[in-house]
């Protein structure tokens, strides 16, 4: 970037027309933007084109923003654009800049992603005109700044958004384009999602728009993807001064101002030049209610990929976890155990040691002496970290249930139903269902168990369906986004419906419960392909609307994991308990869950 100071002087009021392939002089930064999401310059070489400059970004993709304080007065137009220098930036906020380069479209994730593409200049010649000017005042982004519907419908043959005119005041992906580049605040917002490892949290400038019980913003459907979530990050490094840690419910207190930018990870982000002060509302990890005597009660805990290479602190939480906040249930189906070397890709599979420090935390955190059981995994077979071998695993409480062990199940033997004394009875337990299947390539398979509980038995099936890994982005240019993912999910979901099937067939009343982390909503067909024919129902419905959640993603709190129980067990309590994913600090990103019921 070639920087020249010279003396001061008033930035042109009045744009001309651009023209040409040559060099396009008296070209405002809304005519590079134009009315839709690709620059009409697109391509061409611009010169000393006006502005002030709003933020710098000195790590990362390096550049800064500048804004024309006058503007065109059309909403659709944005008057702020990103120039990308390679190096740190040597202008600061407030300096009158005429710059110089090639326009041009830059897609984050490459344009295979689905990401929509941010304009920006290159290749720059800026030439500072003065400092210390005011800033163009900051749209205020509130509950009345952005339209409830999320994104128009896509047109062509791709079902793409990219060259429909932006219409700001009816979508809000069109509102947040219409305002790319430009100097953005908001005041006193809410957390939605907490801060993550990348320094960075999720805010909502809709306070009432699908509002959790604990302070979230519900994914309630596909057509409610929640507008006013808007990522915050900071123009500041880390070093300089640490991000605030907040967790959901939180409130970003005071003024967070600075460019509205696009990313890969979660679409328009707030890059905050300055950043307001977070106020703690009090969040805390929720506890449930120990079962009675006579209630069965068992759990799901996605414990995100636990193996001897995490540090005792998070095997020592996660016990406490099931301990304190699960109430020790009797059974615990636990998904992304890794094997003894984590992930270290030398063939290792077996998870002995990874089970032993989780039962000896568990002990030491006042818990019972869990035993457990479960089929190691072939080599690299079954998706997850590569080297972790994840698989699902079955920890239960000797003293309150036991097991039935039938043996000869191992990762690619399937189990079967057969009739035993009356009852539906599993060939191998523990067994794997189908695990030859093609639904199964390269994803976990599930885990089955049969147990006695006061003399009646259970089948308990442990699910870990394959990720959304694939799918587009809700801020994709192609809208409705495609959600390849599902349909291995679909797949999968017929292979256990069907199994249920079985066992229903044996015996009508059986007691089977379904649980795991599905990697689908409560509403998706993933969840209907599960129920088919009434052989289960999701204990998600259960809740009130407000408290269905498990996870949180850009934050959407969502449910991805799953409880679903046969018709035999007509009544249930059913907890989610939220103790991971809203939180800054967590143990697992997922929440558990928690059944009860009187076998």
């Amino acid at each position: 970037m070639a920087l020249a100071a010279v003396a001061a002087i008033t930035l042109p009021a009045t744009p001309a027309a651009a023209s040409g392939s040559q060099a396009a002089a008296d070209v405002r930064i809304h005519d590079i933007q134009g009315e839709t999401r690709v620059s009409p310059l697109a391509g061409q070489q611009v010169r000393e084109v006006p502005g002030v400059v709003t933020g710098v970004r000195p790590y990362g993709s390096r550049g800064f923003w500048f804004q024309d304080p006058h503007g065109d007065g059309d909403r659709a137009t944005s008057e702020g654009i990103f120039v990308f220098t390679r190096s740190t930036p040597t202008v600061e906020p407030g300096d009158a800049v005429l710059v110089s380069g090639r326009v041009g479209e830059y897609t984050y994730g490459g344009t295979g992603s689905g990401n929509q593409s941010v304009s920006q200049i290159s290749g720059a010649e800026v030439t500072v005109v003065s400092s210390g000017n005011p800033l163009p005042e900051p749209v205020v982004l509130d509950r009345r700044a952005v339209p409830e519907r999320y994104a128009p419908q896509g047109t062509g043959t791709d079902g793409t958004i990219t060259g429909l005119p932006l219409r700001p005041g009816r979508y809000a992906l069109d509102r947040y384009e219409s305002l790319e580049g430009m100097n953005v605040r908001v005041e006193d917002v809410r957390v939605v999602g907490p801060t993550s490892r990348y320094h960075d949290l999720w805010i909502t400038i809709e306070p009432w728009q699908n509002r959790t019980e604990r302070g979230g913003t519900r994914y309630a459907g596909y057509d409610e993807q929640n507008s006013g979530r808007l990522k915050v990050t900071s123009l500041t490094p880390v070093a300089q001064r640490p991000f605030p840690v907040a967790d959901t419910g939180d409130v970003l207190a005071g003024g967070t101002e600075g460019p509205l930018d696009y990313d890969q990870f979660g679409g328009y982000l707030l890059a905050a030049r300055e950043l307001g002060e977070i106020r703690d509302a009090g969040l805390r990890p929720e506890r449930t209610r120990p079962q009675d005597r006579r209630e069965l009660a068992v759990a799901s805990y996605n414990v995100e990929n636990l193996s001897p290479a995490a540090e005792q602190r998070t095997f020592d939480r996660l016990a406490r976890g099931i301990v304190e906040n699960l109430a020790a249930p009797d059974i615990v189906a636990l998904e992304e155990i890794q094997d003894n070397s984590g992930p270290a890709d030398d063939g290792t599979v077996s998870a002995e040691e990874t089970l032993r420090q989780l039962t000896d935390a568990i002990v030491a955190a006042g818990g019972p002496r869990y035993a457990w059981r479960g089929i190691a995994p072939q080599d690299k077979r079954d998706g997850g970290q590569p080297g972790g071998n994840i698989r699902n695993v079955f920890l239960f409480n000797p003293a309150r249930v036991s097991f039935t062990d039938r043996p000869g199940g191992d990762a690619t033997t399937p189990t079967d139903v057969v009739r035993h004394r009356g009852k539906a009875a599993l060939t191998l337990s523990p067994g794997r269902v189908d695990p030859a299947h093609p639904a199964w390539e390269n994803s976990r398979k599930p885990l089955a168990g049969e147990f006695r509980f006061r003399g009646r038995p259970v089948i308990v099936i442990a699910n870990h369906f394959a990720s959304k890994g694939g799918d587009q982005a809700l801020h994709s240019r192609f809208q409705p986004p495609n959600r390849s993912s599902e349909e291995q999910r679909h797949q999968q979901a017929r292979v256990v419906n069907a199994f249920v099937k079985d066992i229903l067939a044996v015996q009508k009343k059986a007691d089977v419960v379904v649980l795991g982390d599905i990697n689908d909503f409560e509403f998706s067909e993933t969840t209907r392909l599960l129920t088919a024919g009434g052989v289960l129902e999701s204990a998600a419905y259960s809740l009130p609307r407000d408290e269905r959640y498990t996870y949180v993603f850009q934050g959407n709190a969502q449910v991805l994991d799953q409880t679903l129980v046969s018709p035999g067990i007509r009544c249930y309590d059913y907890d989610i308990v939220h103790v991971g994913a809203e939180f800054a600090d967590q143990a697992s990103d997922h929440d558990p869950q928690v059944l009860r019921f009187r076998p």
